[in-house]
């Protein structure tokens, strides 16, 4: 009877192989309830023996089970590879898909990316075998490979495992499931998956590989031997990123790229600039002695100096820029966004095929600084997306002191942060050069592919310290005991090419050695370093330097012309239904055009755009509500009712004008404002200019007002002619949205920096805008934009005033008063003026005249004094402000005063007198009642103290 039944198994294996536990679940249900399972299967259990004492699962079982797991072995490969549908074995061949995509999802998390075996690598259940209810003894099944890129249909499951592992968990952790688009995610596996994440490169080059690694760590032992103790932030610990920038350059250069714009804090930078950027050895010899570079302006330390260049590649000529960098480390990355959109749109590179931003971090500063989440927020976006960046992060293992990954984040990588954006992420171990080249090769593909940012986290270590001064060990024991005992990347990898036998014993050292030569002999060690650049692919500047600084420009304008570009401003499409206040904005300015209304804030402006693109320069303006106005004042952009189409009138001023952008930014300032900032350095010819939604709002964006705009050109002798507009006035809003901290400003300028200027009437932001394009100099310009004043009935400009007028550094008194009867004379700035105006109207005070100081710097001292100069009989001079007298342009502009009123008469400086409101911790009061009284006090305190 046994036997015959075992016969039946055999002969019914169609349904039992790797089943097995299927087929032991349906009949334990028989045993409990036989109607419970298919007919076919009761009475195929019905055939089997029956053992007295009830159903004992385990006895009945036992012979069954073992037979049926003898038949599925036998039989488990051609059930599997068909694809048997029923049962077990489907089962385990889901399981095994399962397997795979466990691999792709956390393999990473198992992979070999740490140099120093420090990183403690937990264990995944989802990469165990049992985990998937999968054994030992299904190793030898074959198992179809699905999606996975084996090179075959079907494959022992043992073959998958090892093709997986070497994937997925050698020296390089790839993360990118995170990823929505199918496309991307199979593109990605097909690259790793097909060569195991290990291709086999030519001997060539492995030994151009190794040339590069040694010249990495020569330099590093050349400068340390002759500088021992000196600052540098050397690489030693992360050679490969040099090899790493290498491929990079060259194979986006095969792709046709014209330009590579990179930022980078200071680890490994002056080794970026001998051995990749063709920095003179020399030179940098002659920085590390403290000779002065630079003819004027303060200088900068050596490893924030930026730098420039051209290299050949297989694909041609392509040019490098290095960013300027501060100690503010991630501030740098939103900059190269800006200069590279800015060469895009010069090239007309709207793809940007032609430019690639190459952005290189620390770990510690990537997961830390939030400019890095606002980088990448703004990477996909309509007005600052630039195809896609390179972000490579210099991974130590360590900020600063900080080791434990507890104390220096809340995330398991460094690099979390780029999924918010499904960024993939290459995770490689730095000792691992060959790996390096690989992940670099992919990651340019990809985003050459795919116009997306992609990281390669290069995982290294520091081999002294936080800098050549610092004692590492002190806060760091464990990791820099490793360190001690650890062969360089370049070591290791040399003894790998003489086992190969790629190169002989003796080669590793002549390379060193000859390498070393060339730096005694202070020559050129960029192997790629073109001696003669093509000049086409630089961004000239030369007409806008060598200029002395000098406040007045013709910035007059033809009439005729000015009306017709007036009219052209306000047309739009006939079938655009225009909402109603909007259309009433038109109208007017359309009325303005024809001079038989007077020209109010938003229209002056406007216009001015309209009469610089009429001349052919470039407009670009963003913020964030700069289509409209936050105050409503622009509409630059016409929205249509009918659905969602927008109409922009300046883009359409003649055929074939200048570009003109007007964007509304994402919610945030610091990247926004640092990417005007790299656009507007890397474009002379063009008018850039950032606008905050309220003037108090450029606090979130200090560090770039500090480090880049009011210094830039005195540390790096990088011109700018970025404009700010921030809206600025004492409204009654409340102590976040009314100043523009006009004192912070003033404070930073010095040297002819920048320009601060608080302009009252259309015409002179009709002059000032142009004054700041026209001119052959350029300086930021920081504008305390109005509120009340774009509606205000007396801040009002003839056409007149706008053809044919210019800005005024110095308004004068506007009233016809008799200068020998002035007695006083109040100085002010902004919005004030009009409540003094008022206030003299009221109660008829001939005897106080008004000056207006348009420009706070640089100050004007000489205009000043020329119109003190036409009141002879002048006693008393007032200076009247809004803001606090903390605040405001008070003290820092005060000594200008004091010396046009001494000019005019002895002393007269001596007693000036200040009227505004009192100190305050606070830039404004914050309740209405209070800012009226306080607004009142200060305008009678400038007539009567």
């Amino acid at each position: 009877m046994q036997e015959g039944i075992m016969e039946l198994m055999r002969r019914t294996s169609h349904m039992s192989g790797g089943n097995v536990h299927y087929v032991e679940d349906l009949y334990e249900q028989y045993l409990s309830e036989p109607t419970a399972v298919p007919d076919e299967w009761r009475q195929y259990f019905d055939q089997l023996p029956k053992y007295e004492g009830g159903p004992n699962h385990d006895t009945p079982l036992s012979p069954i089970r073992d037979e049926f797991y003898n038949i599925a072995k036998q039989q488990r490969r051609s059930v599997a590879v068909s694809g048997g549908n029923e049962g077990g074995e489907s089962k385990k061949q889901v399981r095994v898909l399962q397997l795979i995509n466990a691999f792709r999802f956390r393999g990473h998390q198992q992979a070999n990316i740490d140099p120093l075996g420090l990183r403690s690598n937990q264990r995944v259940p989802d990469l165990d075998l049992s985990f998937h209810q999968l054994a030992q003894e299904d190793m030898d099944t074959e198992f179809q490979t699905g999606s996975f890129f084996l090179g075959k249909d079907t494959a022992p499951l043992k073959e998958i495992v090892d093709a997986l592992e070497k994937t997925y968990c050698r020296s390089i952790g790839c993360e990118f499931m995170h990823i929505v688009d199918t496309e991307e995610k199979r593109w990605l596996q097909q690259r790793f998956e097909s060569v195991r994440s290990k291709p086999d490169y030519s001997a060539d080059a492995r030994k151009h590989i190794l040339e590069r690694l040694s010249a990495a760590e020569g330099l590093e032992n050349y400068l340390a031997s002759k500088y021992p103790g000196t600052k540098r932030f050397g690489l030693e610990g992360g050679e490969s990123f040099i090899p790493l920038v290498d491929e990079m350059i060259q194979r986006a250069g095969s792709y046709g790229t014209k330009e590579v714009v990179i930022g980078m804090a200071h680890r490994g930078r002056l080794n970026l600039l001998v051995n990749i950027l063709g920095k003179s050895p020399s030179e940098l010899i002659d920085e590390f002695d403290g000779k002065k570079m630079l003819e004027q302006g303060s200088g900068d330390v050596k490893y924030h100096q930026g730098f420039s260049s051209n290299v050949m590649t297989t694909g041609g000529e392509v040019h490098l820029a290095l960013a300027f960098n501060p100690s503010h480390l991630e501030i740098v990355s939103p900059v190269v966004e800006g200069s590279v959109r800015a060469r895009q749109d010069r090239r007309k590179d709207f793809d940007g095929d032609q430019v690639l931003p190459l952005v290189v971090h620390g770990d510690a500063a990537f997961a830390g600084q939030g400019v890095v989440m606002e980088t990448f927020q703004m990477s996909q976006t309509r007005g600052y997306k630039t195809g896609g960046t390179v972000h490579l992060i210099i991974n130590n293992q360590v900020g600063f002191t900080t080791s434990r990954p507890d104390d220096a984040r809340s995330t398991e990588y460094c690099t979390d942060i780029a999924k918010m954006v499904q960024a993939p992420i290459f995770h490689v171990n730095g000792d691992d050069p060959e790996a390096v080249i690989h992940a670099t090769q992919v990651a340019i593909d990809y985003r050459q592919q795919f116009k997306k940012d992609v990281v390669i986290d290069l995982v290294c270590y520091r081999r002294r310290g936080h800098n050549e001064a610092d004692e590492p060990s002190a806060t760091q024991p464990q990791m820099y005991h490793k360190i001690k005992s650890h062969k360089t990347s370049r070591a290791i990898y040399a003894d790998l090419l003489v086992k190969d036998g790629v190169i002989g014993e003796s080669d590793p050292k002549a390379i060193s050695d000859n390498y070393r030569d060339l730096l005694d002999q202070g020559n050129h060690v960029a192997n790629a370093l073109v001696k003669k650049p093509n000049t086409e692919l630089f961004v000239d500047w030369t007409p806008y330097l060598g200029h002395k600084w000098t406040g007045f420009a013709d910035t007059t304008f033809p009439m005729k012309r000015l009306q017709e570009l007036a009219t052209k401003m306000c047309e739009a499409p006939d079938d655009y239904e225009v909402q109603r206040q909007v259309a009433k904005v038109y109208e007017d300015r359309k009325k303005m055009a024809a001079g038989s209304l007077a020209a109010n804030w938003g229209f002056a402006e406007t216009l001015a755009y309209a009469t610089l693109i009429d001349e052919g320069y470039d407009i670009r303006l963003t913020g964030q509500d700069s289509g409209r106005g936050t105050f409503s004042h622009r509409h630059a952009v016409i929205h249509n009712q009918k659905n969602n189409d927008t109409w922009t009138p300046l883009q359409h001023i003649k055929d074939g004008q200048p570009m003109f952008t007007v964007r509304d930014s994402f919610l945030s300032e610091e990247a926004v404002l640092a990417f005007e900032y790299g656009y507007s350095t890397t474009t002379p010819n063009a008018l850039v200019i950032w606008e905050a939604q309220f003037g108090d709002f450029a606090n979130g964006a200090q560090v770039v007002i500090d480090q880049f705009i009011s210094s830039g050109e005195t540390k790096w002798a990088r011109l700018c002619g970025l404009t700010l507009l921030l809206p600025h006035g004492y409204e009654g809003q409340g102590p976040e949205h009314s100043s523009a901290r006009l004192e912070r400003f003033l404070q930073l300028c010095a040297e002819h920096n920048m320009q601060v200027c608080m302009p009252t009437t259309p015409a002179q932001i009709f002059h000032l805008l142009r004054r700041q394009t026209v001119r052959r100099i350029r300086k930021p310009l920081i504008i305390m934009s109005p509120k009340s004043l774009l509606r205000h009935k007396d801040a009002t400009s003839s056409l007149e005033e706008l053809a044919e007028g210019t800005f005024q550094m110095i308004v004068p008194d506007q009233a016809k008063l008799e200068a020998d009867a002035v007695k006083r004379v109040v100085i002010c700035s902004g919005k004030v003026y009009y409540d003094l105006a008022n206030y003299r109207s009221e109660h008829e005070r001939e005897d106080t005249a008004i000056l207006r100081v348009e420009q706070l710097y640089p100050f004007p001292e000489k205009s000043l004094q020329k119109q003190l100069e036409q009141y002879p009989n002048l006693e008393k001079v007032v200076w009247c402000q809004e803001e606090p007298q903390n605040q405001g342009a008070w003290y820092q502009s005060q000594h200008h005063m004091r010396k046009a009123a001494d000019a005019v008469s002895a002393g007269l400086g001596r007693d000036l007198s200040f009227a505004g409101r009192a100190a305050s911790a606070a830039p404004a009061a914050g309740y209405m009642a209070v800012h009226v009284d306080q607004q009142r006090r200060l305008v009678d305190d400038a007539f009567n103290q």
